[in-house]
């Protein structure tokens, strides 16, 4: 039986369990129709460390080849390794990873030439359609397949973001989880004036020791205690293909990846704040993030722009108003010199920058940035998410209510945001108020009405 497209073809990638719903067959069709969608003579890949990433890759070159491509294979590699390689060499990319799914997961993400984005808007849906045909090109010629390693250019990229003189000594401890981490933090640590500990950094697939998943705070618990028996100044957690980070400060407290947004958006504000007056100091905010994101941008003299949740939309946003960088409440950061990619590996340099300019710890520094209380994603099973979102508009009619994503309503001193999932019959809400009774209270009042059971 041939896999099922429509479970498997996301919003902005294709995932599922190996080999049940994702398998060769179905990688060698998105290679040969990748190599269709974007007519490239060359394409780039890279895998995670899970065991199908291997088979999967041999697969997806194999028909990327056979439609006429050249593959560059750039082995295993982190999914902003890949996303540089794609914008240092110009060339479209796919990367083998689940992310922070369970080792059973893998998937493909993939993009134009430059680390443009290819979602379901912007070129998954052509490609899916040609993969349910199972028409395969043939070119006269098929391409050729050779392997490249570009993880030293890339650690130089990474630590441009940075001036690398102002570092001083500080005690970092990172958990990669036996993710694709274990490759690339360590390469960019080599020779920094930091005593780096590595958690978990062995590549296992098969995740032995915790989830790859640091949004859930079960998974942070064994950085938390690193953090406190070696007197560490920072934290760092990447999910499975080290896009993402979320930080946990000197005393073991996780920081949100809103507070993280506002921390970087800070400092690279101040860097160019003295730039020439054309600077663009725009920066791009999903509308999930803290009020303190836009708040802290304009203080410094920049411009908020608020977007949907999802990297398409931001780095569509970012092209357009040329912005500087943009975050996600997720803990995915881009920035306009990494040709608007992602890179938990760049935010987490700029942070340690900053502790290393700051006379204070991140218990402190984050302090200024800590205005408001948030409940945190609530998922709850509903049958009807639209009509639900319809019911609670009713229930909260404000004139600062907007349809952007989902239903947003702002009432002044508390906000909260409620969106459908694409793929399950489930509601999300995010709510955000003044102190942690206000958003306890608030965010009881809002499920009332929600409805539906946890999920």
């Amino acid at each position: 039986m041939s896999p099922d497209l429509d479970v498997i073809f996301k919003a902005y990638d294709v995932r599922g369990v190996y080999p049940e719903q994702i398998d060769e067959s179905v990688a060698m069709r998105v290679g040969n129709a990748f190599v269709g969608f974007t007519g490239a003579a060359r394409v780039l890949v890279g895998r995670d460390a899970r065991p199908s990433s291997v088979p999967l890759v041999a697969a997806f070159t194999e028909g990327a080849v056979l439609a006429g491509a050249d593959v560059i294979d750039l082995g295993l590699a982190s999914t902003d390794l890949m996303y540089f390689a794609s914008g240092h060499l110009d060339a479209p990319a796919a990367m083998f990873t689940a992310s922070h799914n369970p080792a059973q997961y893998n998937g493909i993400k993939l993009c134009r030439a430059g680390a443009a984005p290819v979602g379901v808007e912007t070129g998954l849906a052509q490609i899916k359609a040609a993969v349910a045909a199972e028409l395969l090109e043939r070119a006269d010629e098929p391409g050729r397949a050779e392997p490249r390693d570009l993880l030293p250019a890339f650690v130089d990229h990474v630590r441009s973001f940075v001036d690398l003189d102002a570092l001083r000594p500080l005690k970092v401890v990172a958990d990669t989880a036996n993710g694709i981490g274990g490759l690339v933090v360590p390469a960019v640590f080599d020779g920094l004036p930091f005593e780096l500990t590595m958690l978990f950094g062995e590549l296992d697939g098969t995740f032995p020791n915790h989830p790859a998943d640091p949004i859930q705070p079960e998974n942070l618990k064994d950085l938390q205690r690193t953090v406190v028996d070696t007197d560490a100044d920072v934290g760092l957690a990447f999910d499975g293909d080290a896009d993402r980070v979320f930080l946990v400060d000197d005393r073991a407290q996780p920081v949100s990846g809103s507070l993280t947004t506002a921390i970087v958006a800070s400092s690279i504000l101040r860097r160019v704040a003295t730039d020439a007056p054309e600077a663009n100091r725009t920066v791009v905010h999903n509308l999930i993030c803290s009020k303190t994101v836009p708040e802290t941008v304009r203080e410094l003299g920049g411009t908020p722009v608020r977007t949907r949740v999802g990297h398409s939309y931001i780095k569509q946003v970012m092209a357009e108003t040329g912005a500087i960088f943009g975050g996600e409440h997720s803990g995915h950061y881009y920035f306009r010199d990494n040709f608007r990619a992602d890179s938990g590996l760049i935010a987490a340099l700029v942070v340690l920058e900053a502790l290393s300019n700051a006379d204070e710890p991140l218990s402190e520094l984050r302090k200024p940035f800590e205005r408001y209380v948030a409940s945190g994603e609530i998922n709850r099973q509903v049958d009807d998410p639209a009509a639900v979102i319809e019911t609670v508009a009713t229930a909260f009619a404000s004139e600062q209510e907007d349809r952007l994503d989902g239903l947003t309503v702002d009432l002044g001193d508390w906000w909260f945001n409620l969106r459908p999932s694409n793929t399950e019959p489930l509601i999300r809400l995010n709510l955000e108020a003044g102190d942690a009774a206000a958003c306890e209270a608030h965010t009881a009042q809002v499920l009332e009405f929600v409805g539906g059971q946890p999920a």
